[in-house]
Parts: structure tokens; C-alpha cells; sequence
């Protein structure tokens, strides 16, 4: 069950004047992918089809992901009336769909999938972390607070069951780099993408690599070191490497300057 509702949301707080055009666009795009979760905890429930303790925390996970979306839309829409939440929610799900037919995990393990699932939570929690501390608007900031705390802890409750996982299956090391590694470039993806294409273009087609590119310049600029240095140690976790050792430190300055050069890259050529 959340911890929160919308309810507690102190929407009577919001400031037009403090509303960031390229932060709006961002959670636009963010409605939507997080208002999908109900199709992911279905996909994870016919994955683990046998494990009713992982299928119930996908459940409640899945409600949450849902909440997460209507707040950020209800958000949206307040900062701009024009948003149309519904539609654009039509939109985004007629083209990206999940595999819900699936028995089996399209990371060829259960335990490949909960890696890929810790890896996701990752990218999340610090990326709303970002947000909230970007924000000067404050009823988007307070949103994003609570969405950070939320996937902060889903973090946890998949890295639990990812142990469960990794006992019963062995998936060593190498297996859970390659699937972090393969969920990581996945980040720039159609999902991401064409959801910020479906919240934000209402006229042309949709071209990939341009969606991508507005999206990105973005997201990327809202990152600091310290975003980056708590997630490369969930991720180093999650993979089974020391979150707080000197290849993390080397790891987490070679992200940032990756991070720091494309963000600057991305508003040149915007520019």
C-alpha cells in the first residue's frame, strides 16, 4: 500500500511564476511512463507466476509507479492547462507495449530481471532526487521528494528479492554486469523517447533521435556529482561490487565527466 496520496500533495502551494518550462516538459514525459506501472507488475506477476510474496510486492509496487504518474499529471496539468494527460497517456501506450504475454523474463533469468528492475530504481531515485533539488516550484518539488523516497525504496524491497534470486538461480558477477550494463543503454530507448514526444509534440511525426535529444538536453542538465555518486553505489550493490571502494570512486568520476560533457554538448547544439 503507498505511504502517501495525492491528498497529501500540497497542491494549494502551487506558483505559476516558479514553473520551469524545460522541467515541465521532462515531467510531462515522466506522467506517462510512471502512469504505465500497472502494466510492468503485470509483466513481473507472469514472470514470477509462482512466487505470490514477489507478486504481491510487484502489485503494490505497480500501484505506486500509477500514483506517481497522476500526480506528476495532475501536476502538469496545472502548470499547463493545455496538457492533456488522458490523451497523451492514449498516445504514449497505442505505441510502446510490454510483452504481458511473456511467461518468462526477457533478461533470460528472474534474477537477471530483478537486477534489471534495481537498475531502473536506480536511474529513478536519483534522477527525481535531481529534480526535487532543481525546482524552485513547490508543489513539483514536494512531488518529486516523495517520488525519490518511493523509489529509494523500491530499490530495497527488489534488491531483496534479487538475493532470494541470486542464491536460488547463481547468476554470478559477469551475469549481473552484463544485464546493468544492457539496462543501462536501454535509458535512451523508444520509452523515454516517445514519451516525451507524446506529452510535448502535437504536430509532425515522431522521429526517434530528435525526441531523444530534447528530452536528454533536459534531463542531463539537472544532474549534480552527488546524484551520480549515490547511484553509482546502488548500482555497484546491485551488481555485487563495493559501493564505497576506489573502482566506485573511478566509476563515478568517469560517469560525471560523461554526464557533464553531453549535457554541454546537448544545450550547444540546441543553441
Amino acid at each position: 500500500m503507498s505511504r502517501w496520496t495525492l491528498d497529501d500533495i500540497p497542491w494549494d502551494r502551487f506558483d505559476p511564476s516558479k514553473v520551469d518550462a524545460d522541467l515541465l516538459a521532462v515531467a510531462k514525459a515522466a506522467s506517462l511512463v510512471e502512469r504505465n506501472g500497472g502494466d510492468y507488475a503485470t509483466y513481473l506477476c507472469n514472470v514470477f507466476a509462482d512466487d505470490p510474496e514477489m507478486q504481491e510486492a510487484a502489485r503494490a509496487w505497480g500501484q505506486e509507479e500509477i500514483q506517481h504518474g497522476m500526480a506528476l499529471g495532475r501536476w502538469a496539468r496545472m502548470a499547463d492547462p493545455s496538457y492533456d494527460f488522458d490523451g497523451a497517456f492514449e498516445k504514449f501506450t497505442r505505441v510502446i507495449k510490454l510483452p504481458l504475454d511473456a511467461a518468462d523474463s526477457v533478461r533470460g533469468s528472474r534474477a537477471g530481471e530483478l537486477v534489471a528492475r534495481c537498475m531502473v530504481e536506480v536511474g529513478t531515485s536519483s534522477y527525481y532526487t535531481a529534480l526535487a533539488e532543481k525546482a524552485e516550484e513547490p508543489v513539483f518539488r514536494a512531488i518529486c521528494r516523495k517520488i525519490a523516497a518511493d523509489e529509494h525504496r523500491h530499490y530495497k524491497l527488489f534488491y531483496v528479492h534479487l538475493d532470494r534470486y541470486v542464491a536460488r538461480e547463481g547468476l554470478g558477477f559477469w551475469g549481473r554486469l552484463r544485464v546493468a550494463a544492457g539496462r543501462i543503454t536501454e535509458s535512451e530507448d523508444d520509452e523515454l523517447a516517445y514519451a516525451y514526444y507524446a506529452a510535448n509534440e502535437n504536430a509532425g511525426p515522431y522521429d526517434r533521435a530528435t525526441a531523444n535529444r530534447a528530452y536528454a538536453r533536459r534531463a542531463y542538465a539537472v544532474y549534480r556529482r552527488p546524484h551520480i555518486e549515490r547511484g553509482i553505489a546502488m548500482a555497484f550493490k546491485a551488481i555485487g561490487l563495493d559501493p564505497q571502494g576506489r573502482l566506485h570512486r573511478i566509476a563515478t568520476s568517469l560517469a560525471w565527466t560523461y554526464i557533464r560533457a553531453r549535457a554541454r554538448r546537448l544545450a550547444e547544439a540546441a543553441a
